[in-house]
Order: structure tokens, then C-alpha cells, then sequence
């Protein structure tokens, strides 16, 4: 896909250029609106919008006041209101309207939505007009202004008593950031706040382990953008200790679930889990081999497989706390990860504790290990991960389509990955089967793979050729016996995955 953000930048200069910053639409001469503090709590903020260049037309007949009044009423902290109008198919008129609603409920006494101005802004000039319109809040998109311009229009925001939000994405943007909040001074924490997009603007791929990956540089007041479709993501997105959520084309075409989207973001709280995640994503994007697969040796029992696997450049060890061969102990899983964590010379790969029944004695091991940092997560292989209080991920089993049915639940229910293993009847894992290959290619879609299930040194590069997996998990190919590995097996295995 074309660089999408370029166009409608150069499309919207044209526009300007013929019909002013205005877009030929009649403003009001001065504000008439009260100001709401733009995420001044935690929470939703809603979108007003009819379409999109990914999605084409979203809700083309939407009734923003109409709109605007449902996510108020589900206590939505802000309402975003689209006006690019060839791509989005918004208008001036849009912001108008949802801010004269909400000084009417403001006069009402009812709960009242701060108003984003959500654009593709290029001059100081246009938050004069956001202003005047009621806006509470600006986008700035890093990405097209430049240092100079940036702190321009955050401080024009500044003036107004508006916030400026800033949405990153790139290396560069991060470095924006920091040149913008350095220029506003002791005023930056209350003028700024700072969105990530999980949608590359340029070719609108999402991928919800962006926010993920930078939340650490962010400022406190920080928001999850796009890919938000279901109260698991919105619980998803408030794990990783965001702010607040910008939730688009899901409550657009369904605004009846803004309620459980808004409630879950805030019944939701910045966990272990979402601590998972982030050292996941940090680890995936900070890689200098960033275009191979991550790699998982899963099976460990015993203290030199897992040192060299390691060594090589494992991104993480699996230990298995279910009743099979590869049975390890808490004892030698503790012990090990203090050994590893003493080696200064080696990247720590993520320890994860593979189970298959919460309740069994070993798999409340695991989850013990976890919650006292032993262990960076749990794997729940084949496991519902309801009412799940601690850092984990999960697994699911397919050998067969109505298996996919589980993932995709998985996947509403918020999970950013999910490892998919060869099902084998009878069988929890480490089966040395492999899934399918038509049923991946038919089902596995633009999910990012996480592959296992008979990989070995021989066939890794070929399935790596063809379905192009973030990850492999890879246990009995690997091995002379269950739990055993073979070291020459090993550096075969990771020399395959280097020479790619």
C-alpha cells in the first residue's frame, strides 16, 4: 500500500489552499463553549467518524450529535471528532455541533465529554479555528510536523488554555516529543498528552504490541490509539498502564458498545500482565535482527540446554509444570533463573512456565513463580485465562478449522498473540506434529504468527519461507529424549534461523 498519510497530507494542503482553513464552512467569530480538560481522569475517548482509508465507509449516515449523546451518556471522558473530510469524511461542522451539545449538557448538569479536534493539522492558524469551534484539544501528528511547527501549535494550544495531543510513532517522533515537552517547560505536563498509534499511518497495519513496546517513554498521561474493537482490548490497552483509549470504527458502527468498552478501560488497572507484554514488545522491537523470527526453547529440565539456548540468543525459555516428560520442578527453576539473571555477558531470555490445568499442584507452582517474578509469565496452554491475576499468555491447540473459533475468542477477549500448537488427541504438546499447512494459510489471516509443533533445524527456514512467523517454539526437535536437548541440534537450529 502507497504511503496513505502522504496523500492526505498533500490533498489536505491543496484544500487549504483553494478553500481556506475554514474549508469554505461558516465558523463562529468567537468561542461560545465552555472547556473541559481533555483526559483530566482516566478513561474512553470516542470517535465521530464515518469512514476511513483502510475501511472505506464505517457509519456514512451517523448523526454526530446523536453519537456524541450515547458516548456521553456511557461516560466516555472525551469525544473525537473527525474533520478531514476526503478520506474521513468529516467536517468542521461535526466539531460545531458535538460542542454545542455538550455546553448544553453542561448546562444541564449531566456528565460532559471533552471535544478533540481530530485532523491532520499543519498551521498554528488551525487551532485558532478548533477553538473557535469548541474544541478542548488538538492532534498533533509528529509525524508531519516538523520541530519548529510542533512547538509552534502546542504553544498556540497553550495559549487557549487547550491540550496538545501528540500522537508518536517513530524513532523520530519519540525525539519530537521530548523537543516539544522541553519547550513548554513546567506547563508541559498540563498542556501534553501523548497518544501512540497502533496503526502505521503510512500503510494502516495495526498491531497492538506498539503501544506496548513504548509505553516507557511516554509521559503519565498517555493513550492507546486504534485497534481497540472490544472491551477485552480496551482491559488489554489499561494493562499496559495507558491513560486513556481512542476508540474509532468499533463504537462508530456499534455505539451500543461504548458502555462496555468505557466500563472495562476503567474497571481495568495497569497489571502484571500488561508488565508482560510490555517486556515482550520492548524485546521484539530492540532486536538488531529484527526481520528473524523469535525463537522459544521450550521443554527445559536442565540447567546447560538452557544456558546455551541462551547463549544463541533464545528470546525465551519454556519449563513445563504439567504432568509429562518434560515435568521440571520449582526447586531447578528457581535456581536456574538466578544463575541466569548472575550471567552479565547474556541477554536474558523471558522464562515462561508452560501449564495445562491452574488448578493442578503444578500448575499453582507456576503461577506462584510467577507472581514472585521467578517466572516472566505463565503459558496457559489450552487454558480459559478468566479471572487470570498474573503475567501470562496463551496457547491454543489446532489441528482442525473449528479450532480457530478458540483463537478468535482469544483475540476478542484482547490477547495480542496467541501461540498456536499442533493438536494432537491425547496429547498436551511437544508432539513433534505440525500444524496444517492449508489450514494455516486459510485461516491464520493477518494474525502474527506464534508457531509450534514439529519445528526442527531442517524445516524451520522453509516454514519460516512461507508463513513468515514472529515467533517459533520449538521442544522435541531439539532433543535426543523428552527434555533432553542436543546441543549441536541447537546451534543447528539457530544457525538455520541466522543464515535467513
Amino acid at each position: 500500500m502507497s504511503d496513505i498519510l502522504q496523500t492526505i497530507v498533500e490533498k489536505r494542503r491543496a484544500d487549504i489552499e483553494r478553500l481556506g482553513l475554514n474549508f469554505d464552512i461558516e465558523i463562529p467569530e468567537k468561542r461560545r463553549v465552555g472547556h473541559t480538560e481533555f483526559l483530566g481522569n482516566a478513561g474512553a475517548i470516542l470517535e465521530v467518524k464515518r469512514a476511513s482509508p483502510s475501511k472505506g465507509d464505517i457509519a456514512p449516515d451517523l448523526d454526530p450529535v446523536s453519537l456524541a449523546t450515547t458516548y456521553a451518556e456511557a461516560h466516555a471522558q472525551a469525544v473525537s471528532v473527525l474533520t478531514e473530510m476526503n478520506y474521513f469524511k468529516g467536517s468542521l461542522r461535526d466539531l460545531i455541533a458535538v460542542a454545542d451539545l455538550m455546553e448544553r449538557r453542561r448546562k444541564q448538569g449531566l456528565h460532559t465529554c471533552a471535544v478533540l479536534r481530530k485532523d491532520f493539522l499543519l498551521y498554528e492558524d488551525e487551532i485558532d479555528v478548533a477553538y473557535r469551534c469548541g474544541a478542548d484539544a488538538v492532534l498533533l501528528i509528529a509525524r508531519i510536523l516538523d520541530d519548529e511547527q510542533l512547538v509552534k501549535m502546542a504553544k498556540r494550544a497553550q495559549s487557549f488554555d487547550m491540550q496538545a495531543f501528540v500522537e508518536v510513532r517513530e524513532k523520530d517522533d519519540f525525539r519530537k516529543l521530548s523537543v516539544v515537552t522541553s519547550a513548554l517547560g513546567a506547563d508541559a505536563a498540563k498542556t501534553i498528552v501523548a497518544g501512540v498509534n497502533s496503526r502505521d499511518l503510512a500503510t494502516f497495519h495495526t498491531d497492538p504490541l506498539i503501544p506496548a513496546s513504548v509505553r516507557s517513554k511516554l509521559p503519565a498521561k498517555a493513550v492507546f490509539e486504534s485497534g481497540i474493537l472490544s472491551a477485552g482490548d480496551a482491559s488489554y490497552a489499561r494493562s499496559l498502564g495507558f491513560t486513556g483509549i481512542l476508540v474509532g470504527e468499533a463504537v462508530a458502527k456499534n455505539p451500543s458498545l461504548a458502555k462496555d468498552v468505557v466500563g472495562a478501560f476503567e474497571a481495568g488497572a495497569e497489571n502484571a500482565r500488561g508488565q508482560f507484554w510490555k517486556k515482550f514488545a520492548e524485546r521484539k522491537f530492540g532486536r538488531p535482527n529484527a526481520h528473524n523470527p523469535m525463537v522459544k526453547i521450550c521443554g527445559i529440565t536442565r540447567e546447560e540446554d538452557g544456558l546455551l539456548a541462551a547463549e544463541l540468543g533464545a528470546d525465551m525459555l519454556g519449563f513445563v509444570f504439567s504432568t509429562t516428560k518434560r515435568l521440571t520442578t520449582e526447586e531447578f527453576v528457581t535456581s536456574f533463573s538466578t544463575k541466569l539473571r548472575a550471567e552479565g555477558n547474556l541477554r536474558v531470555p523471558l522464562l515462561v512456565g508452560v501449564i495445562t490445568d491452574p488448578n493442578s499442584e503444578e500448575g499453582k507452582t507456576a503461577i506462584k513463580l510467577a507472581r514472585e517474578g521467578v517466572l516472566d509469565a505463565v503459558q496457559l496452554h489450552g487454558v480459559d485465562p478468566k479471572n487470570a491475576d498474573y503475567a501470562y499468555y496463551c496457547a491454543a491447540r489446532v489441528g482442525e478449522e473449528s479450532d480457530f473459533d478458540k483463537v478468535a475468542a482469544l483475540r476478542k477477549n484482547g490477547e495480542p498473540r496467541v501461540l498456536l500448537d499442533a493438536k494432537v488427541e491425547g496429547i498436551p504438546g511437544g508432539t513433534g506434529k505440525t500444524i496444517p499447512e492449508s489450514l494455516l494459510r486459510e485461516k491464520a489471516g493477518d494474525i502474527p504468527l506464534w508457531l509450534a509443533g514439529g519445528i526442527t533445524p531442517t524445516n524451520v527456514a522453509e516454514l519460516v519461507g512461507k508463513f513468515a512467523p514472529e515467533l517459533v517454539d520449538v521442544s522435541s526437535g531439539v532433543e535426543d529424549a523428552p527434555g533432553i536437548k542436543n546441543s549441536e541440534k541447537l546451534k543447528s537450529l539457530f544457525a538455520a534461523l541466522t543464515s535467513l
